[in-house]
């Protein structure tokens, strides 16, 4: 009698091969890691394991879920892991069938990004400029500030995923740039380009880094990252400049709960919408590789084409 290899085994594996044939990066294994965990323990519950549950025992696992409190998008993403698993599990003859392949999820409609408004914004760019320009501060405050105020420049003018971010090269911040090259989900680059505003955040703050270099103790001075720290992947964590960007939000005064690296992504997409962008430029601005993700935005657009057949219509009442 074959032995099947255990669910931990068919993660690693199942993992392994998202990150080779996929490219996908160490927050999408990690999402993948934690839902498929908690799967196997349920299965290690009932008496089964990835190898031999069937599709009702599936069903008990979804229902498990909504017992448990779930929200429809979290068992709906818990959902699409199993499929994932099955299908690789299919592909690699452990199992025969795909016991997940008629499931359906929960129905869930899509709802609209949070998105700050343009008065928003500029009320946090405004005071991050401050923040950075105060003669007070002593140099380790302003070179914090500078970061914040580069990192929150660069991301409303780029639309870049906050892991993108983070992990800018120093080379990213040359003088003469107008393009930046980044590395996207999947290890695909795209070329962004850089406006005015966030070519000069850059060129200060890497100015005040370079200063900071004639202190021996600051040895992050020479990283290779334009955002270096000292942790272990050398460079800024998405939660340190989640954690900087609620703080600076309160200082602007608006709500923390509204904030945060994603909603301004968001902005940065919604904004160019609403001045006349198009929505396939958008989508490679934000490395889309569907449109239909991109099309979350379609509201913004709609309501632009109502407008300026309000306001431009010969036969619209004025």
């Amino acid at each position: 009698m074959r032995v099947q290899p255990s669910d931990s085994k068919l993660t690693g594996l199942f993992l392994d091969m998202l990150a080779a044939e996929q490219g996908a990066g160490p927050n999408t294994l990690d999402a993948y890691r934690r839902d498929l965990t908690d799967f196997s323990e349920f299965l290690g519950r009932v008496g089964h394991s990835f190898a031999d549950a069937e599709t009702q025992i599936l069903r008990d696992y979804l229902a498990d879920l909504d017992s448990r409190g779930f929200k429809s998008t979290s068992v709906a993403r818990r959902l699409s892991a199993m499929r994932h698993l099955y299908r690789f599990l299919l592909n690699e003859r452990i199992r025969t069938e795909d016991p997940a392949a008629i499931l359906s999820g929960p129905k869930r409609g899509r709802g609209l990004p949070k998105v700050l408004s343009i008065a928003h914004v500029d009320r946090m760019l405004s005071r991050a400029k401050e923040l950075s320009e105060a003669e007070d501060a002593s140099p380790s405050k302003r070179l914090r500030a500078l970061r914040l105020y580069c990192l929150l420049e660069v991301l409303y003018a780029t639309g870049l995923r906050v892991s993108e971010l983070v992990a800018l090269p120093r080379s990213a911040a040359k003088r003469d740039a107008r393009m930046i090259v980044v590395r996207g989900k999947g290890n695909k680059e795209r070329l962004v380009p850089l406006n005015e505003a966030s070519r000069q955040a850059m060129a200060d703050y890497l100015a005040a880094t370079e200063a900071a270099k004639a202190d021996k103790k600051n040895s992050v001075a020479a990283s290779k990252w334009l955002f270096p720290s000292f942790g272990e992947s050398g460079h800024l964590t998405r939660q340190h400049f989640a954690r900087d960007l609620k703080e600076l939000a309160v200082a602007s005064g608006l709500q923390a709960r509204l904030v945060s690296p994603h909603v301004l992504r968001h902005a940065f997409a919604s904004h160019l919408l609403h001045n006349g962008a198009d929505l396939r430029i958008v989508q490679t601005l934000l490395g889309h590789t569907d449109i239909s993700t991109t099309q979350i935005y379609t509201h913004v657009v709609e309501e632009r084409l109502k407008s300026l057949v309000r306001d431009l219509h010969p036969l619209a009442e004025k």
